[in-house]
């Protein structure tokens, strides 16, 4: 019986050590904002809630939106945004919950409440019109706002964009999110987020210390994993094609085809139902083509952006 008990002893002991091995805590917005904030005006408020946003280039030049991907924020768009704000005038910002952007207020992480902060965003800068470009989930945001909004989209760049069905991910009804996936909201060390991140790129030798840091910091700021989960929890998705073929805006596909995320395959669903569609393809990036390698990939979209001012935009 004494055996029993020290191993018992033992074993909880190696379980409480453990636990507080991995346990990650929150860090503080002031000291987040310290290392990532750039300047306080770029806190702002957008249809009720606080938003981080950097808004960059002429005010008077062909505005372009960029929207990241889950569980980035708008410093994924770095070398992109410094590749482009010397002819269009750049607006990245963090959905809510993610990087600087605290939890909504509302509550709601819907596609729905991210295109209305993007109207918001455009009329709080006196924007009509504006290319959106989106990775992954902010593809999916990109096009459903083409979609349902085409006089205010000049131009369309997905990049492994989200949208079709998947495992875990059936049209009409919520995820069901993995146990495991909750156990974030305490359990959240580096390595194992490193690993995560790792599967975006095709070649990880790519990912940089300093990429992951930022990810890891972002991710524990005060109510991030929270609202992760809400995003999750809250996204229903829609058999897109009726949305698909509503779009009239010059788009743009982009698409590494070692994606391990959304499968490369997915180009040719795209293609099938916009009907003004062009995709360029990486043969050796991954689902982050523009943190992987951000000086290939960002020409054919500058050349792209550049093109649409040069010629008519349909259905506007």
């Amino acid at each position: 019986m004494r055996l029993i008990l020290l191993v018992a002893f033992g074993l909880l002991v190696i379980l409480i050590a453990l636990g507080v091995w991995l346990w990650t805590p929150d860090q503080t917005r002031p000291a987040l904002e310290a290392k990532y904030l750039r300047s306080p005006d770029d806190m702002v408020n957008v249809e009720g809630t606080l938003i981080h946003v950097r808004d960059t280039g002429p005010r008077d030049a062909p505005t372009v939106i960029l929207l990241h991907g889950f569980g980035a924020s708008l410093h994924t768009w770095e070398p992109w945004a410094e590749g482009l704000q010397d002819r269009f005038r750049v607006i990245r910002f963090d959905l809510p919950g993610s990087g600087l952007s605290p939890p909504d207020s509302t509550g709601d992480y819907t596609d729905a409440r991210a295109m209305a902060l993007i109207q918001g965003l455009m009329s709080r800068g006196g924007i009509d019109k504006a290319s959106l470009v989106g990775n992954s989930v902010g593809g999916r945001i990109a096009w459903s706002f083409a979609a349902s909004h085409p006089g205010r989209v000049e131009g369309l760049v997905l990049i492994s964009p989200d949208g079709f069905a998947s495992p875990g991910f059936e049209y009409g009804k919520p995820p069901e999110v993995p146990a495991i996936m909750k156990l974030m909201r305490y359990a959240l060390p580096r390595f194992m987020l490193r690993s995560n991140i790792a599967v975006g790129y095709a070649d990880p030798a790519a990912l940089t210390d300093a990429a992951v840091e930022r990810y890891h910091d972002l991710m524990l700021a005060p109510g991030a994993r929270d609202a992760m989960l809400a995003r999750m929890e809250q996204t229903i998705l829609t058999d897109p094609v009726p949305l698909l073929e509503q779009i009239t805006a010059p788009t743009l596909l982009i698409w590494g085809e070692r994606d391990a995320m959304i499968p490369f395959s997915n180009a040719a669903d795209y293609q099938r139902h916009i009907a003004d569609v062009r995709l360029v393809s990486f043969a050796e990036l991954g689902h982050l083509p523009h943190e992987e390698a951000p000086v290939d990939s960002l020409p054919p979209v500058r050349a792209f952006l550049a093109d649409l001012q040069a010629a008519p935009i349909t259905g506007s």
